[in-house]
């Protein structure tokens, strides 16, 4: 068994460049469970990074930070500074500095986290209640944290202060999404085998609880534009639900073993999920078809063998914001940089022990959790996108799958609107 097909040389496929790490103080006797980082995450504007590094603690860092302490070409950039900031509780215009750096103790361990940003003209779908405890502004950023024992708390980034806490669950908080339009509505997934839709304009009303799965859920996504929800589990699930109206859409057929990570492309016509099976299947989400397989075991497994226990396992699947590149990592100590256009990895990097990944908001880095509580990052391969894939973008973004189909334009042009040439 191999991790690359005969014809492929390893030794010819790129090396992404190591740009840093992020690391904790262990002492001798600490190797126990509950020190593994099972999720990074990235402010949607680029200002802060967040990570569980194991014993209850999180830790919010500003990006900018993190890639003057890397030498990273990016520092004077990322995380642009603005001149104040709205506190949630006092709708007061707060003046700060540069971004703070906090370590917080959630009180049990960590698995999900998630930041989410408010956008003040999206109301709260509560129509019924007019007072809120909580008045979120528009430079209002929070972070989600998914507890061990079924508790979600809510955190404002910029005081490190606690605001909610979330009690429903009746097991480990496996995963946490907000919905990308600013909403701040949040779904969280769970062992208990369901997803909870939480309203944070709302003081944190539940809204909704969504049963299909009949196992645990590892992890859920929404689209770009909110209004398709993904969600995949133990069993081989992969669900796609619509969140306008709270209903099951379709479940998708193909993978041998649990599905323990999915995201949608920036336009929202694809969908990667990775499996224990061993492979990431990038799917389109608006028919259910598979476009295009990455494999990380050859010859590839039968399904028997990819239902079972092997050394190929992945983990973690990303997209970059590019729209071309996704990021995979495996049991075989190996994090894999993938094009859409490829079915072998455009660069390679070593990671013991890797646990889940993330790119920067801008695309440019990546970010994986291992088991030791360390954070490891790398520059993204830098390429040119075509004008055919930036036009296709803008037009899948407003378009679906089958809205394309009906274009009076020629075969071969409809095919690739329709990524069917992966």
């Amino acid at each position: 068994m191999a991790s690359f097909p005969d014809s492929v040389n390893e030794n010819e496929i790129g090396k992404a460049k190591f740009i840093g790490e992020l690391l904790v103080p262990v002492a001798p006797f600490d190797q126990k469970s509950g020190r593994e980082t099972w999720t990074v995450a990235f402010a949607p504007d680029g200002s802060y990074f967040a990570w569980s590094q194991g014993h209850r603690i999180v830790r919010l860092v500003p990006w900018s930070k993190c890639l003057k302490n890397f030498g990273g070409e990016g520092s004077n950039r990322a995380g642009r500074q603005r001149l104040s900031r709205q506190n949630s509780d006092g709708g007061t215009v707060v003046p700060v500095g540069e971004p703070r750096e906090h370590t917080i103790d959630c009180g049990d361990v960590v698995w999900g986290l998630a930041f989410g940003s408010s956008v003040p003209e999206k109301q709260s779908r509560c129509v019924n209640i007019e007072w809120h405890r909580f008045k979120f502004g528009q430079d209002q950023l929070l972070l989600a944290t998914g507890l061990n024992n079924g508790r979600i708390k809510i955190w404002d980034v910029y005081t490190g202060k606690l605001l909610l806490n979330l009690m429903d669950h009746t097991d480990i908080v496996r995963d946490l999404t907000f919905a990308p339009d600013g909403s701040l509505m949040l779904v969280s997934a769970s062992r208990d085998k369901t997803l909870r839709v939480w309203d944070l304009k709302d003081d944190g009303n539940m809204v909704k609880v969504l049963r299909s799965h009949q196992y645990w859920v590892y992890c859920s996504a929404f689209s770009p534009d909110s209004s398709v929800l993904c969600s995949v589990g133990a069993g081989k699930s992969v669900f796609l639900w619509d969140m306008d109206k709270y209903s099951l859409i379709r479940k998708l057929e193909g993978h041998h073993n649990d599905v323990v990570s999915c995201e949608f492309s920036p336009d929202g016509a694809l969908l990667a999920t990775a499996s224990y099976d061993t492979r990431v299947i990038i799917w389109d989400p608006h028919v259910g078809t598979v476009l295009l397989e990455l494999a990380h075991l050859f010859p590839p497994p039968s399904p028997i063998f990819a239902g079972g226990a092997n050394d190929r396992w992945v983990r973690s699947v990303a997209f970059c914001h590019d729209g071309r590149h996704i990021a995979s990592i495996a049991d075989d100590r190996m994090v894999r940089f993938w094009t859409i256009d490829e079915t072998s990895p455009q660069a390679i990097a070593p990671l013991t022990n890797g646990l889940c990944c993330a790119f920067s908001t801008d695309g440019s880095f990546l970010a994986a959790g291992s088991r030791d509580g360390s954070v490891h990052f790398w520059a993204c391969p830098k390429s040119i996108a075509s004008l055919q894939h930036l036009c296709r973008m803008a037009l899948r973004r407003v378009m679906s799958t089958q809205q394309v189909q009906t274009l009076p334009i020629p075969p071969r042009i409809r095919s690739y609107l329709s990524y069917q040439d992966l």
